[in-house]
């Protein structure tokens, strides 16, 4: 068919665009969803407030009592007095547990963490992943009474040559012996125990590294841990930070497990070689029943301030956690 290219061909005409309007109209399914998510949300945030609040209510009669001296004495209430007890020496301990517990726990963790992500075979690697994860469902009376039994006998002797070898460390000064049944050791315990939760997360923020980014590291010449150095590290920085504040969480609020260790000591001391010691959680375990309505009310607001220790660092771990975003950090 030929065509005339003599023919004036006609001007196209604009069709003015027609705006879409964007609803929120949601199918039944969607809304009762959306609910039920809103639902669950809300009541986990009305729990806690329910959980602090009634934790504050019932032990302000202690602070009534004992009044600022409540975070300066130590101390449980004891038959027939109605002062002198505080939390000082036990929210010491518990920070001292929790600081050996992370500089034990945290490296092997993150260490594990990248073994079974970047070396470990992948034949094996599904069954390691698997018994790490099982090893955080562990109940915390088996680590403790492995630690009393097997644990704590095997590692005197080596605390004996921290007190004779790094005495002028005043972490490792002991005053008097034994060293058994102290901070130091309820600090590896919990340290063993929050390997597996810390580990898990690493290895889940490892794995979500850009592939295409560690086949380029590969491809310009970088080894496996150049490789590791470069592109994974940095992109999982902020997911191991979170993970490692989840596992200080963790630790913070152990009970089972140290009340089996420590001997419940009160008294403040950095020299955590030496027997005895207490922490917040041990002293509500080994204290509660004693010491009449006062020593209730104590023991509850004792209860309070590990409640606010612990909110904290979950609300700190969880801000970062979700500022950690594929690709954040990454700098080749």
């Amino acid at each position: 068919m030929a065509i005339d290219l003599d023919t004036p061909r006609s001007e196209p005409q604009h069709v003015a665009p027609t705006p879409i309007t964007i609803t929120r109209d949601y199918s039944t399914p969607d809304r009762i969803f959306r609910r039920s998510v809103q639902i669950s949300g809300g009541g986990v945030f009305l729990l806690l407030v329910a959980i602090g609040s009634f934790l504050a209510w019932y032990g302000w009669p202690a602070f009534e009592t004992a009044g600022w001296g409540f975070f300066t004495h130590s101390g449980p209430v004891t038959p027939g007095s109605s002062s002198g007890f505080g939390v000082l020496a036990s929210l010491t301990g518990t920070v001292e547990v929790a600081f050996v517990a992370m500089l034990v726990g945290a490296p092997i963790a993150i260490c594990t963490a990248l073994f079974l992500s970047e070396y470990a075979p992948l034949k094996t690697r599904p069954t390691m992943i698997a018994m790490i994860d099982l090893a955080a469902a562990i109940p915390s009376i088996i680590f403790g009474l492995w630690a009393f039994f097997e644990l704590q006998p095997n590692v005197v002797g080596f605390s004996t040559w921290l007190s004779r070898h790094a005495s002028f460390i005043p972490f490792f000064k002991v005053t008097s012996p034994p060293l058994n049944a102290s901070i130091f050791i309820a600090g590896l315990v919990v340290g063993i125990m929050i390997v597996p939760i810390v580990a898990s997360i690493c290895r889940e923020v490892f794995s979500l590294a850009p592939a295409g980014e560690r086949e380029a590291a590969l491809a310009l010449g970088a080894s496996r841990w150049q490789m590791i150095r470069t592109v994974v590290m940095p992109f999982a920085r902020g997911g191991m930070i979170g993970a490692v504040m989840l596992g200080l969480g963790r630790a913070l609020e152990e009970t089972i497990a140290v009340s089996i260790i420590l001997g419940g000591s009160y008294k403040v001391t950095t020299e955590i070689l030496q027997h005895g010691g207490s922490t917040i959680s041990q002293l509500i375990a080994t204290n509660f029943g004693s010491g009449g309505e006062l020593g209730l009310h104590d023991l509850l607001l004792c209860g309070f301030v590990l409640f606010l220790l612990t909110l904290v660092i979950n609300l700190a771990a969880s801000a970062i956690v979700n500022r950690s975003r594929s690709g954040a950090g990454v700098d080749l």
